[in-house]
This record gives structure tokens, sequence and C-alpha cells, in this order.
């Protein structure tokens, strides 16, 4: 963690704040990095489809986006130390409703475990936005005469928690694990370290009142600011930005476990560690370049990136991982800057609605959209291979995103069955399950869920030696289609930044807005941006 220079900071624990709000982003990018790592795990025990899944992790987005739009415009009066102290609050609910899901899932079905990691998932999110409404301000108020280069450390928090969630995944999550496969409540309660420091530093230290405009903008003209072409495309931009960056990040682990196996987290690590290294150094780099073109560049790399990783096999992953990580590491933080810059009268509504719409499209889109076609593609490919072997994977009622209904309804792949045919462990699971069940002095009739897929498997069974490698083809496609379609969103923001790019060469070039008359020092593209940077 960098210091300030004598001078720089207007809190003398200024250090510690920022500690803080790193912990507090950190404590978001570890659960939501251990997440992705035990989707397997709750597929599995609770059958859930891709598309059940998505919503899950979409839960876990949207009411990011939902919290960071309600509560900026209040962060002032309500004051710093309140809020994290009730995110910090928030965070520890969420992992105590989360931690339920395996007794709700034998107390209550299938149904009552997906309200309640939904539920789990949200809170989570409360509390992520919260945090995020928070440290922003903070931090821009701590270091007043170098925003943006300690916004950029502060948010090297998100990726520093995906590696550390990463890496614990890595070792420690999925029948693949490398030390040992504990159970799913143990890694999905790691959050809970970074989370702990983070409410402990708010407990005991003192916060500085926040920073006021001096400027005496208005809110009607900081409403006014929604007029403008230019913003309301910006806005567009950015929830493609959401759904390509944090809805591809949902999934990335899971899709790339059918191509690589084990080392898909660690190739979300590695992802992940760029990101970590080029944030922090990010301050420099993004004073010394345009950014709309900046953008633009970042849009085709990461369109390039992402077709490349539905393509690519062996050696060739890494590489599409590192040009998709390269493609979308300055995209959110990038987008927010030109925004400060060009409207600099918005203040935090302006920003907090940024942010807002990129969780949310993140949430409500890029998490369950990108679910969706993994069933979508990968039910008609088996169905066309062999309808027999769908027929007994595929579960047995159709579904789809009740809020999207231009999607057709499709029935996907049952996680629970799939796991049984696919996994290492899969069959000595569902017969461990079955004997915990009788120590426990019940009958497998007790247990509906545990019932019907055993007697399932007794007749499936049979089949298994053809059907596991119709099954495993058929995961690998729709997870490679998945992402094929998904290059079509940074293809569309490429289009959108390239017009950007020509209003702004035709109108003189870009120019950042000053709303006191100078250029702060060190941020001369950035312009110290207050707002949620990811």
């Amino acid at each position: 963690m960098a210091h300030s220079a004598p001078g720089d900071a207007v809190a003398p624990n200024a250090s510690k704040l920022l500690i803080a709000g790193f912990l507090s982003i950190a404590a978001a990018g570890v659960g939501f990095a251990i997440r992705a790592g035990i989707l397997g795990d709750w597929s599995a025990q609770f059958g859930f489809t891709k598309g059940e899944l998505g919503s899950i992790t979409g839960g876990g987005l949207w009411g990011f986006g939902l919290v960071i739009l309600a509560v900026s415009p209040f962060v002032d009066r309500i004051g710093y130390k309140p809020l994290l102290g009730i995110a910090f609050v928030l965070h520890a609910l969420s992992a105590v409703i989360t931690l339920m899901a395996t007794p709700v899932f034998n107390a209550m079905g299938k149904d009552a475990c997906y309200n309640c990691l939904n539920i789990g998932m949200i809170l989570f999110a409360i509390a992520n936005g919260v945090c995020e409404s928070v440290v922003n301000p903070l931090t821009a108020t701590c270091y007043p005469k170098q925003k943006t280069h300690y916004l950029n450390i502060l948010h090297a928090g998100w990726p520093g928690g995906l590696v550390i969630g990463g890496l614990f995944a890595y070792f420690f999550a999925g029948p693949d694990a490398v030390i040992s496969h504990l159970r799913w409540e143990i890694p999905m309660a790691m959050f809970l370290v970074p989370t702990v420091i983070y409410g402990i530093i708010v407990l005991r230290e003192p916060f500085p009142k926040s920073e006021v405009a001096a400027a005496g903008v208005s809110v009607g003209q900081m409403l006014s600011c929604f007029a403008s072409p230019v913003l309301i495309g910006l806005l567009v931009l950015h929830a493609m930005i959401g759904y390509v960056e944090l809805g591809t990040d949902s999934w990335i682990a899971n899709i790339m476990n059918n191509v690589v196996g084990k080392w898909a987290i660690l190739l979300f690590v590695y992802t992940s560690m760029l990101m970590f290294i080029l944030r922090f150094f990010a301050g420099p780099i993004v004073e010394r370049i345009n950014p709309v073109g900046l953008l633009l560049g970042s849009s085709i790399l990461g369109m390039v990136g992402l077709y490349w990783l539905g393509i690519a096999e062996g050696f060739a992953v890494l590489v599409a991982g590192t040009v998709y990580a390269l493609g979308k590491t300055f995209l959110w933080p990038t987008i927010l800057g030109v925004v400060g810059e060009r409207f600099p009268k918005g203040g935090a509504i302006v920003m907090g609605t940024m942010g807002g719409i990129g969780m949310l499209s993140a949430g409500l889109l890029g998490g369950p959209v990108i679910g969706y076609q993994q069933d979508y593609f990968a039910a008609q490919n088996l169905s066309e291979k062999s309808p027999e072997t769908a027929e007994r994977f595929q579960v047995a009622s159709p579904g789809g995103i009740w809020y999207l209904p231009f999607l057709p309804q499709i029935r996907g792949l049952d996680g629970a069955r799939v796991a049984i045919l696919t996994e290492r462990d899969g069959e000595a699971d569902l017969n461990k399950r079955i004997a915990n069940l009788e120590k426990e002095g019940k009958s497998l009739s007790d247990d509906k869920n545990l019932s019907s897929l055993a007697d399932w498997w007794a007749s499936a069974k049979a089949y298994a030696e053809s059907d596991k490698p119709l099954v495993n083809a058929a995961r690998l496609f729709g997870g490679q289609m998945a992402l094929q379609r998904t290059a079509i969103v940074p293809m569309m923001m490429a289009i959108g930044f390239a017009i950007l790019f020509a209003y702004f060469s035709m109108t003189g070039g870009y120019q950042a807005i000053e709303l006191r008359g100078h250029h702060p020092d060190g941020e001369e593209f950035t312009g110290g941006v207050e707002g949620p940077v990811r």
C-alpha cells in the first residue's frame, strides 16, 4: 500500500482508512471468485441448471447496482462511518444466510434453497454497494491532491480479491481441488477475513467529513447533464462494459473448466493478477493516453480475446486469456474518468448512475444471459447428437429468464445428474449422501430430492459409458458458444467508442471541461473520479 507524502492527505489516519476501503473492495472480490469456484458444487448438490446458477450470481450484481444508485446521493448527509458499519453487518448477515443453504435444501427442497442463496447473494451485493458508494468519496477526501492515484490503488482491491479467492478455490474448492475438496461452505466464508479487518478499522478510527463541492452546483444543474446525448451514449456503453466484464467473470472459470480442467481457476487468477498490476499503476498510463482512444482499443482487445477464448485449445487459451485481460482492465475506470471530465457538474448523481447501470447490466443481463446461452447451446448440441441422452439429462420443465420473454423457454441440463456422470467421485458422492441419511436414522424416501436422483441414476447408469462423452462435448460446446456470442457486445462497444472518438475529433479534440477553471495536478485525463471504479 502506497503512503502519502506530507501534505497530500487531510486526515492523519488516511492510510488506515485507505486500507479499510481497499479491504472492503477486496472482500467483494474474494466472495466473487470463491462463488465462481463453487458453482459446480452448488450444481451437483442442489441440481441447479446453468440458467439457475446464472440467476443466483446475477442477484449478487444487480443488487449491487441498485444500492449504488440509492445510496450515493446520501453519503454526504449520513457520513462515512455509519454507512461502512452498516455494510459490515450486511456482509456478516449475507454469510449466515448463504451458509444455511444445505439445511434449507434438506428440509424444504430445491426451490427454498434457491431462494436462500438468492437472498444471501443479494445481501452480499447490498453490502458491496454500500461500500462502493462510500469508499470512493472517502478516498477523494483523504487524498484531495492525488485522487486518481489513490483511487486506482483503492480499486486494485477488486482484482486483488479475485486473486486470493481464486487461489483458495483452486486449492480447496471443487472435485479437482489440488490440496483438499472442502465443503463449499468453508471457501465461501473466506470473504469474512478481509471483512472483519475492515470492520475493526471502521470501529476504531475516526472519519473525516466529506469533501463538499465548492462550485455551488445545484441538484437541477446535476440532473441537466442527463439531457446530453453524449452522456446517454456513455451510459449505454457502460451497461455493455458491465455485461462483458462482470457478467463474463461470473462464468469464465466454470466455462473454461470444460476446456482446460483444473487449470481454469489458475487462468482466472492469472488474468486477475494482470488487472491488479495494471490498475495499481494505471494513473500514469491513463494520463498519457486519450481516454476515448484507450476505450476503443480496449473494446477491440476484449472482443478478440473473448472470441478467441471461445475457440482456443491448449496454450492458445493462455494467450487468448491475456488478450481478454488486457482488453477489460481499463474499461470500467476509464469510462468513469471520461464522465468525470466531460460532466463535472453531474457530481455524485451522474457517477452513481454510471456505476449503478454497469452493475445492473451485469446482474440482470450478463450473468443470467451467459448462463442461458450455455444451457441453450448445450441442450441443442446434445439433442442433435442423441435425443435419448438429452432426455436423460435435461430438466423436466422448460425455463428461461422471466423478464426477457423474447428468449425461448429451454430445458437445460440438470446439474446434479451431469455431476454424477462426469465428476470423478460423482457416484461415490451420491452413495455417501445416501449413507449419511441412513446414519441419521432416516430412509431414502424421507429426502425426495435425493430419492429422485438415486432412482434416476439406477436407470441411467447402464448408459453412462456412451452418455459421458456426449454430455461432456455438449457442455464444452455450450460454454464456447456462449463466449463467442458474448464477444458481440465488445464489438458493439468498439463501434460506439469509434463514433465518440470521431465526434471529439470533429469538435476540436477531446478536452476535459473544467469546473473550477484549472486542471488538478497530475489528473489531466481522469479528473479525480469520485464514483465507483471497478
